[in-house]
């Protein structure tokens, strides 16, 4: 983001906020007590958590998760977007599922763009039409994350089940097009590369193929496993691997250290308005309350969720989402 574009999305009082929220969160990591100054200056919110793919690992796509399908309604979402908006710096459209699945995404990112939230979107790139990159484009969407997890379709589709690469591809180039024809500097185009056994050896192609498409970035990250008896997808190279071999299982390697900013700092509200910890939450175990009966901000400050804060200070492990987490990952 340029300097002139970020004066839109911040303010004296959201700076502040952010300030009164990281001082809070210092405190009570070092007095093991929550200490909760100011409100969440990060977003999560989630269109929808329906999918078009079947990858792997995916709660969503695989059809493990044990939350209920559907989605956002616009009202919801205004909802939230008018309890926050004083506050929200960035916010990311996307917890699980496709996000363009959902008919009125445009809307969605607008509404936000005109309250002064950043926005940002994640998604497997099976929806980047002509019709809907101009959308995109005109709707004031600031960074969109295309994930892109092998250069052929062979390596692609190991994990991406059900997905077409140029599909994705064709998409990708033709939203930088679109950019270029409307000398728009947004949406800054990420691709991310999910790091798995089977694409380790790609990196030097993926890094070719996408300063060929000029994309703006290029993102290698770690993939989350939930099912160990898929190990041959943690990778080899240790440094893109989230995961450590302890005798005949696989742990995390993370030293879970017994606090975490994200608590602190991020807001996670699923479709159907439930307030959750974070987005490690994939089943909304440790729902917190529901924005439909309830101000946002107040189940923010709410004891269910300072009680979870607490056990968090105490004993991070003890909380089995936790446990997977790519926060304070040793390399």
């Amino acid at each position: 983001m340029n300097q002139t574009k970020l004066f839109k999305y911040i303010s004296f009082k959201k700076v502040y906020n952010i300030i009164c929220v990281y001082l809070g969160y210092q405190l009570s990591s070092i007095f093991k007590t929550v200490i909760l100054w100011g409100y969440p200056y990060s977003l999560t919110t989630e269109p929808t958590n329906r999918c078009n793919l079947n990858c792997l690992e995916c709660p969503s796509g695989n059809n493990s998760s044990k939350a209920p399908k559907g989605e956002m309604d616009f009202e919801k979402y205004k909802k939230i977007i008018d309890d926050v908006k004083n506050y929200i710096i960035f916010q990311m459209l996307y917890f699980q599922g496709e996000p363009f699945l959902h008919a009125g995404l445009f809307k969605m990112i607008k509404y936000s763009d005109d309250n002064r939230i950043y926005s940002s979107i994640s998604t497997n790139g099976h929806f980047l039409t002509a019709e809907n990159n101009i959308k995109i484009i005109k709707s004031g969407l600031k960074r969109i994350i295309i994930s892109v997890d092998g250069v052929i379709q062979e390596s692609y589709e190991k994990y991406r089940v059900g997905g077409n690469l140029n599909t994705v591809l064709k998409g990708i180039e033709d939203l930088v097009e679109a950019k270029r024809k409307s000398k728009s500097i947004y949406p800054k185009i990420i691709i991310q590369f999910l790091m798995f056994r089977h694409n380790e050896h790609e990196i030097p192609k993926i890094k070719a193929l996408c300063k060929e498409l000029s994309v703006d970035k290029l993102e290698f990250k770690s993939a989350q496993i939930n099912n160990f008896k898929n190990f041959v997808l943690i990778p080899k190279i240790n440094k893109y691997a989230r995961y450590k071999k302890h005798n005949s299982n696989y742990l995390i390697k993370s030293k879970l250290k017994n606090k975490c900013l994200r608590i602190w700092s991020t807001m996670v509200i699923t479709q159907d308005g439930s307030l959750i910890p974070c987005c490690f939450d994939k089943n909304n175990k440790y729902k917190i309350g529901n924005i439909i009966n309830s101000d946002t901000l107040k189940l923010w400050e709410s004891d269910t969720f300072k009680n979870f804060r607490q056990k968090i200070l105490k004993n991070r492990k003890s909380v089995e989402m936790c446990c997977n987490c790519s926060e304070g990952l040793s390399k």
